[in-house]
């Protein structure tokens, strides 16, 4: 079964501005469910325009995108290029390693100077948490964290719930939520800004998370935020419906967290032996990029059935054209979303 395209209720949120009042996009944290849907709902557009062979739109004509980069991205720098591009927008994209940031430039002066260059939005992605919050503050466009130091990875949460919501629709799924849903996120919880979005996101939308990692690699405290808090992966994958695996953070640990790869994957690899314990339809998920033999093997990555791993990387691209969408409404002047909406 196919995922409708008839529009969605006019109930479901507020009208205009009111359904998305945000001017930036820096957590999901902060977000209510019905803006959540919105976004999810917003997208379905985009979605239809990236699956033909003319991929191309002019509502972000004239407009100029900085994408500023101050660690390294494939997924998530391209979808965002990609994402400005089909949409008629101008994009840069600004690397840390050639900018004067290694000239000893601040933050605050960098955030500065893209301001003077009169963006009309800026996504941002930067090793230190709170920076992308730091940005927003100064400067006069909208922001969007492409990923803030072990803090949000909100866009990444969108795209993988939008995901898991058209996987479900073909199967004939006809909920917009995930109420009742168990989802597994298993692997370097402690250092993932993906699995800390992805957990506010699923428990908006109505889904019970269950948190697995080595207990080095569990955040302490993070039981409060509503997770299952589990340490062993076999227990913890039983009638699982959706399995969502994170790969180790190396460049983010400075100490011994595991004896060793194979150690760890003989313990928190997802294997299809181990996928058995889950639900007989049990989906698999990934944000990337893996490392295919140590959080999970390549024959599991590659189910056709059952893995929607590429799929995410293509909602990227639509759930991120949504949000430079949305959020540059007020700045195009669209109905609706005015200063006063």
């Amino acid at each position: 079964m196919t995922a409708s395209s008839a529009p969605p209720p006019a109930t479901r949120y507020p009208p205009g501005a009111q359904a998305f009042p945000h001017r930036d996009l820096l957590g999901i944290g902060h977000l209510q469910r019905h803006e959540i849907l919105f976004l999810l709902d917003e997208a379905e557009q985009w979605i239809a325009l990236n699956r033909k062979s003319a991929k191309h739109a002019e509502t972000l004509a004239g407009l100029t995108i900085i994408n500023a980069f101050f660690e390294n991205s494939t997924r998530t720098l391209l979808s965002f290029e990609i994402a400005g591009k089909r949409l008629g927008a101008d994009v840069v994209n600004m690397h840390a390693a050639t900018s004067s940031v290694k000239k000893g430039e601040t933050l605050i002066d960098t955030a500065i100077t893209l301001n003077a260059m009169r963006a009309d939005a800026i996504v941002i992605r930067h090793g230190s948490s709170g920076a992308t919050a730091l940005i927003a503050s100064k400067v006069d466009c909208p922001v969007l964290n492409a990923g803030d130091g072990q803090h949000e990875h909100p866009t990444q949460a969108l795209l993988d719930a939008l995901a898991l919501r058209h996987a479900l629709r073909e199967r004939g799924e006809t909920a917009d939520d995930f109420t009742g849903l168990k989802v597994v996120i298993c692997g370097d919880i402690l250092h993932s800004r993906v699995a800390r979005s992805n957990l506010l996101c699923l428990q908006a939308l109505g889904a019970t998370v269950r948190l697995c990692a080595p207990p080095a690699l569990m955040p302490s405290g993070i039981a409060e935020m509503g997770a299952e808090v589990h340490y062993d992966f076999d227990k913890a994958l039983a009638g699982a419906d959706v399995v969502m695996m994170l790969r180790l953070q190396a460049e983010r640990m400075s100490g011994q967290f595991i004896p060793s790869e194979r150690e760890y994957h003989h313990l928190y690899g997802l294997t299809r032996k181990r996928l058995a314990a889950a639900a007989n339809d049990a989906l698999v998920m990934h944000p990337g990029p893996m490392n295919r033999g140590v959080e999970i093997d390549s024959d599991v990555a590659d189910m056709l059935d059952r893995s929607i791993i590429t799929r995410q990387v293509e909602m990227g691209v639509a759930l991120r054209m949504t949000c430079l969408d949305v959020l540059t409404r007020r700045r195009r002047g669209i109905a609706g979303w005015g200063d006063g909406a």
